[in-house]
């Protein structure tokens, strides 16, 4: 995740290339689908699938799905290994050469790109299952103008570490947090009750969010609608910038290196962090819990930003049916379990909630708890116009007192300007 705005410009780099180059062969999908029951869809004689995935763990969940697979379908499945982010890149290639995958794992935002230089097939086997038995947040990762493409296999989002050594008990607000810093904070000891990496906008906006802003309008699709200076936006920013009293610091001086380090020696008794930061955590012996954000003030939810990965059906597959088949079967509940117990990715299914399995793993519930109320980052290509200002709009706000509405407004008219050349 902190690799976010390096993924983003390497993304809209990508789709410019791809965009000056010509296809040898242009698939044929259509935009508008009509979902087909599974019942009424056999794979085609001879079909033998390729699947892309990451090495480790989501891999071996691959080959169990395949065997699975082969036993009720009769299809091969071949298993190769392929980095989630690096798929999109190297079927731009494969794919018109006809070596590319079937189906192919990739990350949500980069949907806007599958879809615009006509690499991925909608969905349209269980696009209504993953509207009705997924987290919101997956659906509308993986669908894009009304489409669902994508058959979602795991979220990822952040929340609230606490030292337990320090914090009894979680908190439920951000008043809490507040009230318990009046007897903590010792700024010349580098003792704070809270910190986070304020300038960086991929945690941040959870405040914005969490009272009605947005990035784009429509569920993230319309960069006409930019919505980071709403009155609601407005309403989030200004909490955000309270919290300076609890945390007198310059953005630069709590970034994602020094709130994590203070953390781990004992200073920083709260901090806002993701599940790629548990493992270190535990390898250094910290007594630690893990929670949602806290509520802000008027009793929202902070809305976290949430990455989506998601399996695609090429399209460029010579076996379309066998390939919507597997990714169809790949997500069901079962085989979404059993990559949880391999990967301990969050299964972004609404039935999971409950399953014991993911109930009883302290590290992982409390991101799943998170992830209902978390908002998926825009995968269309104008997010890499976002973050600069943004970040730029939440330093000043925070470390020169500007008024969040000038701020706010400042970063919009940069990234409607970004826009409007690309």
């Amino acid at each position: 995740m902190k690799k976010i705005l390096s993924l983003v410009l390497a993304a809209i780099l990508i789709i410019s290339l791809v965009g000056c180059g010509a296809k040898t062969e242009e698939p044929t999908v259509e935009n508008t689908v009509t979902e087909t029951p599974t019942e009424g869809i056999k794979p085609e004689d001879g079909a033998k699938l390729i699947v892309w995935e990451s090495a480790g763990p989501e891999g071996d969940w691959v080959k169990f799905v395949g065997e699975k697979f082969k036993e009720k379908y009769g299809v091969e499945v071949v298993y190769e290994e392929v980095g989630h982010t690096d798929s999109l890149k190297k079927l731009t290639t494969d794919g018109p050469a006809g070596v590319g995958a079937d189906v192919f794992a990739a990350p949500h935002d980069k949907l806007g790109e599958l879809v615009a230089t006509g690499l991925a097939r909608p969905n349209d086997i269980s696009a209504a299952r993953v509207q009705s038995d997924f987290m919101k947040a997956a659906a509308d990762g993986v669908s894009l103008e009304g489409v669902v493409y994508g058959y979602p296999t795991g979220i990822e989002t952040y929340a609230l570490f606490y030292n337990k050594d320090l914090v009894a008990n979680a908190p439920a607000t951000y008043q809490e947090v507040i009230d318990f810093a009046k007897g903590y904070n010792k700024p010349t000891e580098n003792k704070f009750a809270l910190m986070w990496d304020i300038g960086n906008a991929y945690f941040t906006h959870s405040f914005i969010a969490g009272e009605g802003g947005y990035v784009f309008g429509q569920g993230g699709t319309d960069k006409e609608d930019v919505g980071l200076n709403t009155k609601e936006a407005v309403e989030g920013a200004k909490f955000m910038v309270s919290l300076k009293e609890i945390l007198p610091l310059n953005s630069a001086d709590s970034n994602y290196q020094i709130m994590d380090g203070l953390f781990a020696e004992g200073k920083a008794a709260m901090i806002i962090n993701g599940p790629w930061a548990v493992k270190g955590y535990m390898d250094a012996g910290l007594n630690f819990g893990i929670a949602p954000l806290p509520k802000l003030p008027s009793g929202k939810n902070p809305a976290s930003f949430s990455g989506i990965r998601s399996l695609f059906v090429s399209a460029y597959t010579k076996y379309p049916n066998a390939a919507k088949l597997f990714a169809e079967f790949a997500t069901s509940d079962e085989m979404m379990l059993k990559r949880f117990e391999l990967t301990k990715q969050i299964p972004p299914i609404k039935a999971l909630m409950d399953n014991d399995t993911i109930k009883s793993d302290a590290t992982v519930a409390p991101f799943l708890a998170q992830a209902q109320f978390a908002v998926p980052m825009p995968s269309i290509p104008e997010m890499g116009t976002v973050w600069d200002p943004y970040g730029a709009a939440l330093g000043f706000m925070w470390n020169e007192g500007t008024n969040p509405q000038e701020a706010l407004d400042k970063a919009v008219e940069t990234i409607k300007e970004a826009i409007a050349t690309q």
